[in-house]
């Protein structure tokens, strides 16, 4: 891992982002660029009115003195930190810079998990999540340690999301050491005997590349996908959960509808999802 991006508004939550960003970059010796994104009218641009200058230097000064402040940290010392300010709020330029700059992993924090208070809300994370080509890992709380040890990657078998799985393997494989392939049964949603199964997800192996995987699935029923997912994680001690999205559709990913989405809201620990 080279470079990691991590887009703040200096609230609360981008310092929970900024510890871990900061632990990541630490850990694979990578370069952090941390981006502020300001709302900045076009009007203040287009016009050349002295006031509408002075504004906008007004802003940018003041921008710069709360970059500076939030970056005033002792756990950055050491670590190569690039300040970045852009002057409009939007959000699919995260990903745009990520490109520009071959970021290897976008950081973001979000504001909980409770159902009113979650990213997916319209949230700012979500539009970045939606628009990313780069993968996100959303934060939640306050979190340093960046042994993902123990990862689960909730998947499907289906042979779309191939790329999605091989992208996601290459990195996951870097951030931690144990990584489980997680299929969840479930009643009512395309049930499956375990023949079905298994033969399913040997298919999805051949078609991956990815044969080594096979001692690290691991099937688990449960009433729904999104509570397998979860209890799953939580019985066996996971650091991290990764999903897949869908950037038409925001968090729509290969299980269908809002699955995605729940997981993410609900889920207390941090999430890192792979665009198909």
């Amino acid at each position: 891992m080279n470079k990691i991006i991590l887009p703040v508004d200096f609230s609360k939550h981008s310092e929970y982002a900024l510890e871990t960003a900061a632990a990541l970059a630490r850990k694979h010796n990578a370069q952090l660029i941390v981006m502020n994104m300001l709302e900045l009218s076009e009007s203040i641009f287009s016009e050349s009115s002295s006031d509408r200058q002075e504004e906008m230097l007004f802003m940018l000064a003041s921008a710069n003195k709360t970059f500076e402040s939030f970056l005033d940290k002792d756990y950055l010392s050491g670590i190569d930190v690039v300040p970045m300010i852009k002057h409009h709020k939007v959000f699919k330029e995260v990903d745009t810079v990520a490109k520009q700059e071959g970021a290897d992993l976008i950081v973001m924090g979000s504001r909980g998990h409770s159902d009113h208070d979650g990213i997916f809300t319209g949230s700012n994370t979500e539009k970045v999540v939606r628009h990313s080509d780069t993968p996100v890992l959303v934060v939640k709380s306050k979190n340093t340690n960046v042994d993902f040890d123990n990862i689960v990657l909730a998947t499907d078998f289906s042979e779309d999301s191939i790329p999605a799985f091989q992208k996601a393997s290459n990195l996951l494989n870097v951030l931690g050491n144990n990584v489980t392939l997680l299929h969840v049964n479930t009643p009512h949603n395309g049930f499956q005997s375990t023949d079905e199964i298994e033969t399913k997800a040997n298919q999805f192996l051949e078609k991956a590349d990815a044969k080594n995987w096979k001692e690290s699935i691991k099937y688990t029923s449960d009433y729904s996908i999104e509570d397998g997912v979860l209890n799953h994680s939580k019985k066996t001690g996971a650091h991290l959960l990764a999903m897949t999205t869908h950037g038409r559709t925001g968090l729509s990913h290969f299980f269908g509808g809002s699955i995605s989405e729940d997981v993410v809201n609900h889920a207390v620990l941090p999430v890192i999802t792979f665009k198909l």
